[in-house]
Protein backbone atom coordinates (compact mmCIF):
# COMPACT_ATOMS: atom_id res chain seq x y z
CA UNK A 1 0.00 0.00 0.00
CA UNK A 2 1.31 3.42 -0.88
CA UNK A 3 2.25 5.68 2.04
CA UNK A 4 -0.16 8.45 0.91
CA UNK A 5 -3.11 6.08 0.51
CA UNK A 6 -2.38 4.52 3.92
CA UNK A 7 -2.42 7.93 5.60
CA UNK A 8 -5.62 8.90 3.76
CA UNK A 9 -7.24 5.66 4.91
CA UNK A 10 -6.11 6.29 8.51
CA UNK A 11 -7.51 9.85 8.50
CA UNK A 12 -10.79 8.67 6.99
CA UNK A 13 -11.22 5.83 9.48
CA UNK A 14 -10.48 8.16 12.39
CA UNK A 15 -13.03 10.64 11.11
CA UNK A 16 -15.64 7.91 10.58
CA UNK A 17 -15.02 6.46 14.03
CA UNK A 18 -15.38 9.90 15.60
CA UNK A 19 -18.63 10.51 13.75
CA UNK A 20 -20.09 7.12 14.65
CA UNK A 21 -19.06 7.10 18.32
CA UNK A 22 -20.28 10.59 19.13
CA UNK A 23 -23.53 10.44 17.17
CA UNK A 24 -25.06 13.30 15.29
CA UNK A 25 -28.17 15.46 15.37
CA UNK A 26 -30.97 14.30 13.16
CA UNK A 27 -31.74 16.43 10.12
CA UNK A 28 -34.25 15.44 7.48
CA UNK A 29 -33.99 18.55 5.29
CA UNK A 30 -33.88 18.39 1.51
CA UNK A 31 -30.37 18.80 0.13
CA UNK A 32 -28.87 19.51 -3.26
CA UNK A 33 -29.30 23.22 -3.97
CA UNK A 34 -26.89 24.66 -6.50
CA UNK A 35 -24.74 27.58 -5.30
CA UNK A 36 -25.07 30.45 -7.78
CA UNK A 37 -26.33 28.06 -10.45
CA UNK A 38 -23.05 26.11 -10.60
CA UNK A 39 -23.36 22.53 -11.85
CA UNK A 40 -23.53 19.64 -9.40
CA UNK A 41 -20.83 16.98 -9.52
CA UNK A 42 -22.71 14.52 -11.69
CA UNK A 43 -20.08 11.83 -11.17
CA UNK A 44 -20.04 12.12 -7.38
CA UNK A 45 -20.43 8.67 -5.89
CA UNK A 46 -23.84 7.54 -4.67
CA UNK A 47 -26.48 10.24 -4.12
CA UNK A 48 -24.48 12.89 -2.25
CA UNK A 49 -25.90 16.03 -3.79
CA UNK A 50 -24.77 18.76 -1.39
CA UNK A 51 -21.11 18.92 -2.41
CA UNK A 52 -20.64 20.77 -5.68
CA UNK A 53 -17.39 20.88 -7.58
CA UNK A 54 -16.04 23.00 -10.41
CA UNK A 55 -16.43 21.38 -13.81
CA UNK A 56 -12.64 21.46 -14.31
CA UNK A 57 -12.23 18.61 -11.83
CA UNK A 58 -12.64 14.98 -12.91
CA UNK A 59 -13.30 12.10 -10.53
CA UNK A 60 -10.33 9.72 -10.21
CA UNK A 61 -12.42 6.57 -9.75
CA UNK A 62 -9.39 4.25 -9.64
CA UNK A 63 -7.92 5.90 -6.53
CA UNK A 64 -11.21 6.70 -4.78
CA UNK A 65 -13.04 4.48 -2.33
CA UNK A 66 -16.78 4.32 -1.57
CA UNK A 67 -18.06 2.80 1.69
CA UNK A 68 -21.72 1.87 2.24
CA UNK A 69 -23.13 0.03 5.22
CA UNK A 70 -26.52 -0.12 6.86
CA UNK A 71 -25.68 2.79 9.16
CA UNK A 72 -22.81 4.59 7.40
CA UNK A 73 -22.02 6.00 3.99
CA UNK A 74 -18.99 7.85 2.78
CA UNK A 75 -15.59 7.37 1.30
CA UNK A 76 -12.45 8.95 -0.01
CA UNK A 77 -13.10 10.76 -3.27
CA UNK A 78 -10.21 12.08 -5.36
CA UNK A 79 -10.68 14.67 -8.10
CA UNK A 80 -8.02 16.08 -10.42
CA UNK A 81 -7.95 18.95 -12.86
CA UNK A 82 -6.50 22.28 -13.90
CA UNK A 83 -7.31 24.77 -11.15
CA UNK A 84 -5.28 27.27 -9.13
CA UNK A 85 -4.92 26.20 -5.46
CA UNK A 86 -6.28 29.36 -3.80
CA UNK A 87 -9.03 29.78 -6.38
CA UNK A 88 -10.18 26.20 -5.76
CA UNK A 89 -10.08 26.78 -2.00
CA UNK A 90 -12.23 29.91 -2.33
CA UNK A 91 -14.66 28.08 -4.61
CA UNK A 92 -15.00 25.10 -2.26
CA UNK A 93 -15.55 27.28 0.83
CA UNK A 94 -18.27 29.31 -0.93
CA UNK A 95 -19.88 26.21 -2.44
CA UNK A 96 -19.96 24.31 0.84
CA UNK A 97 -21.38 27.29 2.72
CA UNK A 98 -24.04 27.76 0.01
CA UNK A 99 -25.03 24.12 0.61
CA UNK A 100 -25.33 24.78 4.37
CA UNK A 101 -22.02 23.17 5.40
CA UNK A 102 -20.22 24.93 8.25
CA UNK A 103 -16.45 25.49 8.05
CA UNK A 104 -15.01 24.30 11.38
CA UNK A 105 -11.31 24.08 10.61
CA UNK A 106 -8.66 25.18 8.17
CA UNK A 107 -4.94 24.68 7.91
CA UNK A 108 -2.46 25.50 5.19
CA UNK A 109 1.13 24.61 4.48
CA UNK A 110 2.15 23.00 1.22
CA UNK A 111 -1.43 21.69 1.04
CA UNK A 112 -4.69 23.23 2.20
CA UNK A 113 -6.98 21.26 4.49
CA UNK A 114 -10.58 22.30 5.20
CA UNK A 115 -13.07 20.65 7.58
CA UNK A 116 -16.84 21.07 7.23
CA UNK A 117 -19.79 19.69 9.20
CA UNK A 118 -23.53 19.35 8.88
CA UNK A 119 -25.87 17.38 11.09
CA UNK A 120 -25.06 13.69 10.48
CA UNK A 121 -22.22 14.60 8.06
CA UNK A 122 -18.52 15.41 8.09
CA UNK A 123 -16.39 16.40 5.10
CA UNK A 124 -12.67 17.03 5.24
CA UNK A 125 -10.88 18.07 2.10
CA UNK A 126 -7.26 18.40 1.11
CA UNK A 127 -6.29 20.58 -1.84
CA UNK A 128 -2.81 19.92 -3.18
CA UNK A 129 -0.66 20.36 -6.24
CA UNK A 130 -0.59 17.20 -8.29
CA UNK A 131 1.58 16.11 -11.17
CA UNK A 132 1.71 17.70 -14.61
CA UNK A 133 0.23 20.99 -13.41
CA UNK A 134 -2.99 19.39 -12.17
CA UNK A 135 -4.52 20.21 -8.82
CA UNK A 136 -5.82 17.39 -6.63
CA UNK A 137 -8.85 17.62 -4.35
CA UNK A 138 -9.32 14.76 -1.91
CA UNK A 139 -12.63 14.56 -0.04
CA UNK A 140 -13.08 12.45 3.10
CA UNK A 141 -16.84 12.17 3.53
CA UNK A 142 -18.61 10.47 6.45
CA UNK A 143 -22.41 10.29 6.73
CA UNK A 144 -24.15 8.74 9.73
CA UNK A 145 -27.37 7.26 8.32
CA UNK A 146 -28.75 6.42 11.78
CA UNK A 147 -29.31 10.08 12.74
CA UNK A 148 -28.01 9.71 16.32
CA UNK A 149 -29.35 11.95 19.07
CA UNK A 150 -26.06 13.63 20.06
CA UNK A 151 -24.63 16.78 18.50
CA UNK A 152 -22.05 16.72 15.72
CA UNK A 153 -18.54 15.85 16.91
CA UNK A 154 -17.07 19.12 15.59
CA UNK A 155 -19.97 21.32 16.72
CA UNK A 156 -18.53 23.60 19.42
CA UNK A 157 -21.92 25.20 20.08
CA UNK A 158 -23.24 21.99 21.61
CA UNK A 159 -20.55 21.72 24.27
Amino acid sequence: MKKGIGMKWFVFLGMALLLITTGCASNRSVMGSDPAGLPQASNFADDIKDITLPTELVWDRKNSMVIKTESFRGGIFIYKGKAELMSLKDYMVASMQDNKWRLVGETASKDIMLAFVKPNKTCMMVISEGVLGKTELTLYVAIDKTGGANANAFDSTSR
